[in-house]
């Protein structure tokens, strides 16, 4: 009987959160709270991996607590970014194994991290490398964002440039609502359709999945609780991803009114990713772009950008997706200076990837504010992107993910 007591009582000492945890009070110069709310002067105080006050009197502070001075800063939730590839390794081709470009993606988490992103998406990988790379920042094993993951992206046969045997390359409605168990079955949290061509410096958008094999997918998907993201560059398989019921809609250009309504109706949420071809275009000799990648990558961002304007106008939904690969990330936020290019407010833009992304992500209760019982997510960035929103491109100084310090790079003079 006393062990039986003695074992109850051992798992409840371990299982209980941690009394003696040190409450952390987080000092800003001004707090933009996710939400519409800004405070000057705020303290934060965090337990654990959750905040537990947000206010501006010093008095809440405890006498033992640890006191974080990011008074010369201006703090903003963690940031999300619902678009990348964090798997794929340094450089296309590069004939190192899944595991190897995974191992290798630990930079990219770094450096996501250091841009204030805490949490992503990741749209596709080889061999499940994702869910790997997701359980082992979870285990505490790497050190990045947290991540949402696809597994194998879906594709058709009929993409060109498919040569990817195995894992996600199917056909017909049956396969495609097998495929998507199977994804789900494996461990992933969303499902992803690659209903187009495009990528790289391939711009031409022809669709290659049909409405019937995106819907069996997206069906199935929903049936099992889940969500799911459809690619496509061009218009026609846009419409069809929105009325198959896709959750999010990558990349798409050139959608005519009647499918930018139809995503207001549905509130399917626009992920223009149009910052990656400028990555692109920059790198293109790196990446071996065949002649003339320069004049076609420009012309799509022109015509993405146009898009993304008159999807904003009509009230589509957005969530800042950077397509980040390769060498890209560190560079995540610089979507958020096209959304303030098509229109939006820097504060707007903030919103999509805070608020917005969070409540597209099914995490709007626990992520994408700094609020009283939210994960412990928090920003501090040189400047006030409220008013210059390229603050947050190179500015970032300091930042918590779930109540751990991650980044910690204030500039000497400016803290006590």
């Amino acid at each position: 009987m006393w062990m039986r007591v003695g074992l109850i009582l051992l798992t409840a000492f371990f299982l209980a959160p941690s009394m003696s945890a040190q409450t952390k009070a987080i000092r800003l110069g001004k707090l933009w709270d996710g939400e519409g709310r800004v405070l000057t002067n705020p303290v934060v105080l965090v337990e654990g991996d959750r905040i537990v006050s947000v206010g501006t009197s010093l008095s809440v502070i405890p006498s033992d607590a640890e006191i974080i001075d990011l008074s010369a800063y201006t703090g903003l939730p963690g940031l999300i970014d619902v678009h990348t590839h964090m798997t794929q390794g340094q450089k296309p081709n590069s004939g190192y194994s899944p595991v190897v470009n995974m191992v290798l993606g630990q930079e990219a988490l770094r450096k996501t991290l250091e841009v204030g992103v805490t949490t992503v998406r990741d749209l596709d990988a080889s061999e499940y490398m994702d869910i790997a790379m997701r359980d082992l920042i979870n285990m505490g094993k790497m050190v990045g964002p947290r991540m949402f993951v696809v597994g194998c992206g879906l594709r058709s046969h009929f993409a060109a440039g498919s040569a990817m045997p195995g894992c996600g390359l199917i056909d017909g409605p049956t396969e495609f609502m097998r495929a998507a168990r199977k994804q789900l079955a494996a461990g992933a949290d969303w499902v992803k359709v690659f209903g187009s061509t495009g990528g790289g410096d391939d711009v031409t958008g022809f669709q290659t999945v049909t409405f019937d094999e995106m819907k069996a997918a997206a069906d199935v998907t929903h049936a099992l609780g889940k969500r799911i993201a459809i690619h496509s560059y061009g218009p026609a398989g846009a419409r069809d991803a929105v009325l198959a019921g896709a959750d999010s809609l990558e990349h798409a250009t050139d959608m005519d009114d009647e499918t930018i309504a139809e995503m207001v109706r549905r509130n399917v949420f626009y992920v223009p990713t149009i910052d990656h071809n400028r990555y692109y275009i920059e790198n293109g000799e790196e990446l071996g772009f065949g002649p003339g990648y320069e004049d076609r990558l420009n012309a799509f961002i022109e015509r993405n950008l146009e898009t993304a304007r008159l999807a904003f106008e009509a009230g589509v939904r957005f969530a800042m997706g950077s397509d980040a690969i390769y060498s890209m990330f560190g560079q995540n936020t610089r979507e958020l200076g096209w959304f303030v290019k098509a229109g939006m407010s820097p504060e707007q833009a903030l919103r999509t990837a805070t608020h917005d992304a969070a409540e597209l992500l099914g995490m709007e209760h626990v992520l994408g504010a700094v609020k009283e019982g939210y994960l412990a997510d928090i920003t501090a960035v040189e400047g006030d992107p409220l008013i210059d929103i390229s603050v947050l491109f190179t500015n970032v100084r300091w930042v918590m993910k779930a109540g751990t310090v991650v980044v910690d790079k204030r500039t000497p003079g400016l803290t006590n």
